[in-house]
């Protein structure tokens, strides 16, 4: 089962909401933005917690988002898993064994096309689909990869949540506090 089971990946923009990742129940989260010089500190500080963090590494300051950012990221940070648009960096993670996560934007039918073209190419060990609120483009992703969705991005009430995991994501990336508490629940009963 992906993730654990984890419905909800919280992801991190700051220190703070890291911290609440890393103390709270959930096992997976997602560190969006960060800088390099942080990065050895807080992956160590979630390994003592038993936590696996999913690195987005396009957003992380200080560092190009190239194969030999995610060489040094997979080799010397460790994360759980990294998230990308780039393909090189896809390729380099799945190389050294780290989970991939291809991120798309779903801007329209051109760009959705090119990103079918480029899972074809990655094969990513997932496909995070940015935004997550458009439930028959989840299904029709999940249907013609065959590779497991996240979604993320303007997801904002649980309903959004349930429908993008009833249309078939694996889980559902999200930032919102909100959303964090209320799925925390259904960790801890």
């Amino acid at each position: 089962m992906a993730f654990e089971g984890q419905r909800i990946l919280p992801a991190a923009k700051s220190m703070k909401q890291f911290e609440a990742i890393i103390e709270g129940p959930y096992t997976y989260g997602v560190m969006l933005e960060t800088h390099i010089a942080q990065l050895q500190s807080m992956m160590e500080q979630a390994r003592r917690y038993g936590k696996k963090i999913l690195l987005h590494a396009d957003l992380v300051q200080g560092l190009k988002n190239d194969e030999y950012a995610a060489e040094y990221l997979c080799q010397h940070i460790r994360p759980a898993g990294l998230i990308s648009t780039r393909a090189s960096v896809i390729q380099k993670a799945k190389q050294k064994g780290i989970t991939a996560i291809q991120r798309v934007f779903l801007l329209d039918t051109h760009a959705l096309e090119k990103s079918y073209q480029l899972v074809t190419k990655t094969k990513p060990d997932y496909i995070e689909v940015l935004p997550g609120v458009i439930p028959h483009i989840i299904a029709e992703v999940s249907e013609r990869t065959g590779i497991p969705i996240i979604a993320g991005g303007l997801i904002r009430t649980p309903e959004e949540v349930e429908l993008a995991l009833g249309v078939g994501a694996a889980a559902v990336t999200t930032s919102n506090d909100d959303l964090i508490k209320h799925f925390k629940k259904s960790l801890t009963q």
